[in-house]
């Protein structure tokens, strides 16, 4: 049976849980494998709004186990805050399992990653400040912590007073910050212990052994393609792998084992933080977007930045990521554009390029070149099928597909669970 990896197509925000939600039905496993709580995801259940942060989406599905895989960092104070407002209004949550090799973000590097974005002033990366990036820092300087550390204090303690020996010189020295004492983080981790016991196993032994029995995986991505950190805009991007490569090494799950793989891209685009962005909006107009796609972050609520659709970026993410399947969301959202504009390609000091330039720079002055395209007026909230849209929202749809080089199996046409054309079924 097959594994499934459901990545961002641009530079996040793009509706990765109502994806995986979609699909629900049919999975038994769903696996975040990368990212911590510095994303979001948003999931309209029956009217109900359920913002999800560090949790996989999956949580929300009855008979679905949610895995927190081993490319995961994770703040263990907002998993539990998470887990008791989702228990609260009557979600079922003991079937979360969590990776015995995820790292923990511990509070000094909360600490550090707020201080240096504010030390960087104008040469910001635009980071969330939830110690995001200085934990991977850690991970791959392999000083950092990581879940079943907390089940041997001895390790725990000596793992602490290594990272503190360098983390403390910045932060007194550098940043003029007062000391962090090893008792004060351990004391803050242990409390946490006995609770997170019951959940962590093998996550990758897991995994191989329901795939083994014929299970459905779904390896769901934090961020996206653009904020990859190899393959993003780099600098510009996130500390950890978003893209279908990711998805092997986040959750243990071997590249042959994964079927296919789902991109999610909105019907225009939107990036938080600093960056280049060609087809970014200002004003008035960006505006309106921003305000008919409710376009404000799930975890930081900070208000998105918003553009037209850039198939640039949909033809590279497609090839990135080798994509089987697009998800097409929030097509609504451009009822009463007419005509609509789509990026087809850039211009860089006179030149066209129909691909991503090579260099960070050329991306930075990327001029886009757009096609228009006839817009609609008509309410497709209701549509569940492409013959249920106008003629001008399928062939808006159809453009998407033709210009990014995979096929649109599903159309998001509202924000509500039950409000997607589905062209073709995700789980084959």
């Amino acid at each position: 049976m097959p594994a499934i990896v459901l990545v961002g197509a641009q530079w996040g925000d793009e509706g990765k849980g109502k994806a995986t939600d979609l699909i629900g039905s049919s999975v038994d496993y769903v696996v975040k494998f990368n990212g911590g709580n510095n994303a979001g995801h948003t999931v309209v259940i029956d009217g109900e709004t359920y913002a999800l942060h560090l949790l996989p989406s999956g949580i929300l599905s009855p008979n679905v186990t949610p895995v927190i895989g081993n490319g995961v960092v994770v703040d263990l104070a907002v998993l539990f805050e998470e887990l008791d407002t989702l228990q609260a209004r009557g979600i079922d949550t003991s079937r979360l399992v969590v990776s015995a090799n995820a790292h923990l973000i511990p509070s000094y590097n909360r600490t550090l990653d707020k201080v240096t974005e504010r030390f960087l002033g104008q040469r910001r990366i635009g980071t969330t400040g939830r110690g995001i990036g200085p934990t991977y820092a850690d991970k791959m300087s392999r000083v950092g912590l990581r879940v079943q550390d907390l089940f041997d204090e001895k390790i725990l303690r000596q793992k602490v007073e290594g990272a503190l020996d360098q983390k403390n010189q910045l932060l007194v020295k550098v940043y003029n910050r007062r000391a962090v004492t090893v008792d004060e983080v351990v004391d803050e981790l242990m409390s946490y212990a006995d609770r997170l016991r019951p959940m962590v196993t093998d996550t990758s032994l897991l995994l191989a052994g329901a795939l083994d029995e014929g299970k459905v995986v779904i390896m769901e991505a934090g961020q996206a393609t653009l904020l990859d950190v190899d393959h993003g805009t780099y600098p510009f991007v996130t500390s950890s792998n978003a893209t279908a490569g990711g998805a092997c090494t986040g959750s243990g799950v071997p590249p042959t084992r994964v079927d296919s793989v789902i991109a999610v891209l909105k019907a225009y685009t939107t990036r938080v933080g600093e960056g280049p962005f060609p087809t970014e909006l200002f004003g008035d107009e960006g505006d309106r977007l921003r305000k008919a796609g409710g376009e404000f972050g799930t975890t930081t609520g900070r208000p998105r930045r918003c553009g037209w659709f850039d198939a640039v970026i949909g033809r590279y993410a497609t090839r990135i990521n080798g994509t089987t399947d697009l998800v097409l969301t929030k097509l609504d959202v451009l009822t009463g554009y007419d005509p609509v504009p789509v990026c087809v390609a850039y211009e860089v000091d006179g030149v066209r390029y129909d691909e991503m330039p090579m260099t960070q720079t050329d991306f930075h002055h990327a001029v886009p070149v757009f096609e228009y395209f006839e817009g609609w007026d008509d309410d497709i909230t209701g549509a569940r099928s492409m013959d249920d849209l106008p003629p001008a929202a399928r062939r808006y749809v159809e453009a998407v597909e033709r210009l990014c080089g995979a096929p649109v199996s599903a159309v998001g046409v509202g924000p509500g669970r039950e409000e997607i054309v589905a062209v073709r079924d995700l789980v084959r």
